[in-house]
């Protein structure tokens, strides 16, 4: 993974957890890779994987069980939330830069169903 220097690392991290469990490419109940491997995985320290854990639980995307690791949510809900919030920031975005281009709104929703 190539880090953009403008962002914090723990959230590129995340982000790219967030996107593998949204895909369903980490299925609800999986087990993530412990903190050590995390770090190793990404090239990161360990203390960074500690925070993008730590963050994820906090928002409910995962769940550490003691002596165990951490686990992908088993809540099909939460799940779909995240799945609709990247989605809508996806969209925010291609909205955004489409507007700077001076494409008009029913013009970019035209070229996305085009695009398919």
């Amino acid at each position: 993974m190539q880090f953009e220097a403008s962002r914090p690392i723990w959230l590129q991290v995340k982000a790219d957890l967030e996107a593998s469990i949204a895909s369903g490419a980490r299925p609800p109940g999986e087990k993530l890779p412990g903190g050590r491997d995390l770090a190793l995985a990404y090239g990161i320290n360990p203390n960074t994987a500690a925070r993008v854990y730590q963050e994820l639980e906090k928002d409910g995307v995962c769940e550490t069980r003691r002596g165990m690791g951490t686990y992908v949510t088993s809540d099909p809900e939460r799940i779909d939330g995240l799945r609709s919030a990247l989605a809508g920031q996806a969209a925010a975005e291609y909205r955004k830069k489409v507007k700077a281009l001076g494409v008009p709104l029913e013009e970019a929703v035209r070229i996305i169903l085009e695009e398919e």
